[in-house]
């Protein structure tokens, strides 16, 4: 029953999960096929006013300062969470969850069921990306960044991602609520940012180790590959996020 319910909920989001893995590829894309164009800007630049501005000329540079630096991570973080508040809050809401818990499976086991679901999106997203710019890595002059490199940063996008996801399911399975679910999510993301790009303002270097973003990007991936501790903080963090809603979820009325 409960791979039935893993297979049925897949087979709802195809169409969404097509649309984002094309919009996500298409976007990286087009950011990313820009590089040429922009690395003759900075070339052309003194060296002293590239220093002053702290520009990063390299392929390596331009793809963490704009595909996977902006758009792409905050699309990862809408899709996290779209995808957990349409699993839990939205359907509890609705009186949908009713009917599905009618069925012979546990709450725990639905939970992790519909989790999956979400985490396989985003990996179809997180592989149609790498896919796109293997196909434009040479036209757009990116061979500096080897494929493994993209793999790497690409698995971080993936894992940012499942972490909002994770975040999202533990709010709306431990309360069941669409506003919890988006002020909540909304809230972390802000923090997230502002733990990560500001942290040096406050002079607190501790403050981007609370902050998932610093370990979706602060490793530096396409620079260096696989950041094992990097990957370990973002799959404990969502194991946190997701446990402690699922205990919440087991020990409550649903629609209560």
């Amino acid at each position: 029953m409960s791979s039935a319910l893993f297979i049925h909920s897949l087979n709802n989001s195809r169409r969404s999960l097509v649309g984002w893995a094309i919009g996500c590829a298409v976007i990286g894309m087009g950011y990313a096929s820009t590089y040429p164009d922009q690395k003759n800007n900075t070339d052309s630049m003194p060296a002293g006013v590239r220093e002053s501005l702290n520009i990063d000329g390299s392929a390596a540079g331009y793809l963490q300062a704009t595909v996977f630096g902006l758009i792409l991570p905050l699309l990862a973080m809408i899709y996290g969470v779209t995808a957990g508040l349409r699993s839990t809050a939205s359907d509890e809401e609705s009186g949908e969850m009713d009917l599905t818990l009618a069925h012979p499976i546990t709450r725990t086991k639905l939970v992790l069921h519909r989790f999956a679901d979400a985490a396989v999106g985003a990996l179809g997203i997180s592989l149609v990306v790498w896919l796109a710019l293997l196909a434009i890595r040479d036209s757009a002059e990116l061979t500096s960044v080897t494929p493994v490199e993209l793999l790497a940063q690409c698995l971080q996008l993936f894992l940012l991602a499942v972490t909002f996801a994770a975040l999202a399911f533990g709010i709306g399975t431990a309360l069941g609520s669409k506003v919890a679910v988006l002020v909540g999510s909304t809230v972390v993301g802000v923090i997230a940012y502002v733990a990560n790009s500001l942290y040096a303002q406050f002079d607190a270097e501790w403050i981007k180790y609370l902050s998932p973003l610093y370990y979706y990007m602060g490793g530096e991936p396409l620079r260096y590959g696989f950041q094992w501790g990097h990957i370990a903080a973002l799959v404990i963090l969502s194991a946190v996020f997701l446990t402690v809603g699922t205990i919440r979820f087991n020990r409550r009325d649903v629609n209560s």
